[in-house]
């Protein structure tokens, strides 16, 4: 009884979240309950974890047994006036009262956390995020009906309850650790691709390999049958060895999504055949159905790798996985095959955990990796009333830029422009460019959902309430739908305060639509006059995130704003939004005067005031693919450049016949690298000439003509020659070796001149 009172202490905050544990009997769903509750739960420690000390002492105490004088049995210190459940935000928190009695053993505030008198900030919140994940396994255990599964959460919470007690970190005690089998279904697929695909073209090799990648990706999120799910369907199963596993994959791969107190595994690191051979049926049918339903959503050149080349990797995955024979589970495969393995992460390279996409003008938190992959913009026409803005309407290069007359000058040394030419003649077909696999790293984060907008699946608008119109029945439709997903995904915001923003006829709101149906949008007020726009709430709705959809969405409100020459954008974030501000171009240097915004937009206590300034040459919804194309230009450029120089000279003989040294152009081929003589010098000006000449007579060049208006640039360039001296030159060579000389060389002077710290 006393676990239960002290729990209800500190949960009403969990259950007014409106947070619910991921459904593990889903059955086929990636794990988007799991990820909106990490973030959630993210969000509320770093509230916390900012508290003043007293008010972590206070929310500690609440687990904490009595240190009072008389052996006390109490473990947990009670409220006399425990806080309204839901909570309400209006109120004020009161003042923390360190001499305030226990409702159960009348022992004061001050008793139960003598032992946290000397502990550090980082180790008492350390505990307070233990705290945090109790609460929510008390939610958890409350809410889940299955009792296998209702089991395993108790017991979780209980090792992190004692963990709490005793100060130490939670260690799940059981009979064997993981790795559970091995070889593991991450290195069973490899030794697949190895043993079935080594014979193959790299080309094709490759395709497999983005196979591979998909199928174990897929394994990482999949959310397991409860043990009762799988006995009603597979009778005559071995449900003890199943039910073993589940508690594992509950234990070690779920529950830690959104306990991160808890150490987190990958599925496919952890686990064998044995639960492979549990789920592969079920998912494989479930995967290619859901595959055929949505096959008219799917990009064209993905279209044949899932269509036609998926299903028959899965089935022939399938005969050895459940084939007693296949040599891809021994061991000993690695040593028995010829082609030795395929380097792990060629095959295997999963996301990390997908994270829930919200935010507030409040202090803002998100998690930095929330924002995942999207796509080019297409034409859309509007049927809206004039009080609505169709978003994807690309500028047109014939049009005038605002402020047009930014435009910078060529900058000395720039690359001709007829090379240029030259180089984009033999990039112009786009299947030229090397295909990036959504599941890269170097995937761009919009790149899916811009094709999805091509496609026509997702549409943009800009919409809001009017007084001077009459209301549009579907702009009115979008806008409550709007306020629906921003109250959802940003639980902690009072619903009226979002209700009265959104229909507020002095904000705007971009939408996203997708079928028809809101899920997704920001919402903002312009400053004309002050220039800048606050962005208030920005949300995606959870079944729809890890999409790219809210970096997309803020690429379309940034050209949204540069037709309407509006070039800034402040918005305040806590610390774990700012990451993800960071991604999308925001910064801490506010680059609008002080002036302009104070007593326009309000001053949050804990957040960070961030802001964007828009450059208006940049189309943002097309900003990666141009990058991807520039890529490609600069790599062109380097392998015609390294085809000119890489000429193989004889080694000099002079030196053999008593020479002790030699003019540096007398050296074959030197002058073929671009090298001039430079008159007289020292040996370090030698260095110099044989080191990457023409990028530092571009320097020189470009010092001359007051190019460098920061140290910073100025550093970035020479940083810049090293670091493409030892990028194209091997160690062993004279250029490389140079390069470190003239760096330390260079380091010390500008240590000297104290342009940086000794």
């Amino acid at each position: 009884m006393a676990d239960s009172a002290g729990i209800q202490q500190g949960s009403p905050a969990i259950g007014a979240a409106g947070l619910v544990p991921a459904a593990p009997g889903a059955g086929g769903t990636e794990g988007s309950g799991a990820a909106g509750g990490s973030a959630r739960i993210a969000v509320k420690k770093a509230q916390l974890r900012s508290s003043p000390r007293p008010k972590k002492l206070e929310k500690l105490g609440v687990y904490s047994s009595c240190k009072a004088e008389g052996a006390c049995k109490c473990n947990g210190w009670k409220s006399q006036n425990p806080p309204p459940t839901p909570p309400r935000t209006d109120q004020q928190s009161n003042a923390v009262n360190l001499q305030e009695p226990c409702r159960s053993c009348s022992h004061t505030l001050g008793d139960h956390v003598t032992h946290l008198e000397n502990v550090s900030e980082e180790e008492m919140n350390r505990l307070l995020g233990i705290v945090l994940d109790v609460e929510y396994l008390y939610t958890c255990v409350h809410k889940e009906e299955d009792a296998d599964t209702k089991q395993v959460y108790f017991s979780l919470f209980k090792l992190l309850r004692k963990s709490i007690l005793q100060m130490g970190k939670p260690m799940l005690e059981a009979s064997e650790s993981p790795p559970f089998e091995k070889p593991s279904i991450e290195q069973g697929v490899n030794n697949f691709v190895q043993y079935k695909f080594s014979h193959l073209p790299s080309k094709e090799r490759q395709t497999i390999m983005e196979l591979a990648k998909m199928f174990l990706n897929q394994i990482n999120y999949w959310q397991l049958e409860t043990p009762s799910q799988r006995r009603q369907r597979v009778p005559n199963d071995d449900a003890v060895g199943y039910k073993s596993n589940y508690t594992r994959w509950l234990c070690y791969c779920n529950v830690p999504q959104f306990c991160d107190s808890l150490p987190r595994y990958e599925t496919t690191q952890i686990f064998g055949r044995t639960l492979l051979r549990s789920v592969f049926t079920v998912m494989r049918k479930q995967l290619l159905e859901q595959a055929r339903q949505e096959k008219d959503k799917l990009p064209p050149e993905k279209r044949t790798l899932i269509l036609t080349h998926f299903p028959k990797f899965l089935s022939m995955l399938e005969e050895e996985v459940y084939s007693h024979s296949s040599p891809i589970w021994s061991q000993d495969f690695l040593a028995a095959a010829s082609g030795g393995q395929i380097p792990m992460h060629t095959v295997i390279s999963a996301p990390p955990v997908p994270r829930p996409l919200y935010y507030s003008t409040s202090p803002v938190s998100l998690d930095p990796s929330i924002c995942g992959s999207v796509s080019p913009a297409r034409k859309t026409a509007s049927v809206l009333e004039p009080n609505t803005n169709t978003v994807g309407e690309k500028r047109k290069p014939s049009d005038p830029l605002p402020h047009e007359e930014n435009k910078r000058p060529r900058v000395v040394g720039d690359i001709p422009m007829d090379l240029i030419n030259e180089v984009m003649a033999t990039i112009t077909d786009p299947a030229a460019i090397p295909e990036t696999s959504l599941l890269s790293a170097h995937s761009a984060r919009d790149e899916a959902a811009r094709l999805e907008e091509r496609r026509g699946v997702i549409e943009f608008h800009v919409i809001g309430n009017s007084l001077n119109q009459k209301p549009n029945k579907r702009i009115l439709m979008w806008l409550v739908g709007l306020q629906n997903v921003f109250s959802h995904q940003l639980p902690r915001m009072p619903k009226e305060y979002i209700t009265r923003l959104v229909f507020d006829p002095k904000h705007k709101t971009l939408s996203l639509i997708k079928d028809g149906r809101v899920i997704g949008g920001i919402c903002f007020r312009m400053f004309p006059s002050q220039g800048f726009t606050e962005i208030v709430f920005c949300a995606v709705t959870s079944n729809e995130q890890v999409k790219g959809y809210g970096t997309h969405l803020m690429n379309h409100l940034k050209e949204y704003h540069i037709k309407h020459e509006i070039l800034n954008f402040l918005t305040y974030a806590d610390e774990y939004a700012i990451g993800y501000f960071k991604k999308q171009g925001f910064s801490k240097d506010i680059k609008v005067p002080k002036a302009k915004y104070v007593g326009y937009i309000k001053d949050y206590e804990g957040a960070t005031l961030m802001g964007c300034e828009l450059n208006p040459s940049i189309p943002y919804t097309e900003f990666s693919v141009i990058i991807k194309k520039q890529k490609e230009i600069i790599k062109k450029l380097i392998e015609r450049k390294q085809a000119q120089i890489r000429k193989v000279y004889p080694g000099l003989s002079c030196f053999k016949e008593g020479v002790r040294q030699i003019p540096i152009e007398s050296i074959p081929g030197i002058r073929e690298t671009g090298w001039k003589p430079a008159g007289k010098g020292s040996h370090l000006h030698s260095i110099i000439d044989l080191l990457f000449p023409t990028d530092l007579k571009t320097m020189s060049e470009r010092l001359k003509s007051r190019y460098y208006t920061t140290r910073k640039l100025f550093m970035a360039d020479m940083q810049r020659i090293f670091t493409n001296c030892r990028e194209y030159n091997p160690p062993e060579s004279e250029y490389y070796k140079c390069a470190n000389l003239l760096e330390k060389f260079f380091y010390t002077k500008i240590k000297e001149a104290g342009l940086i710290e000794k």
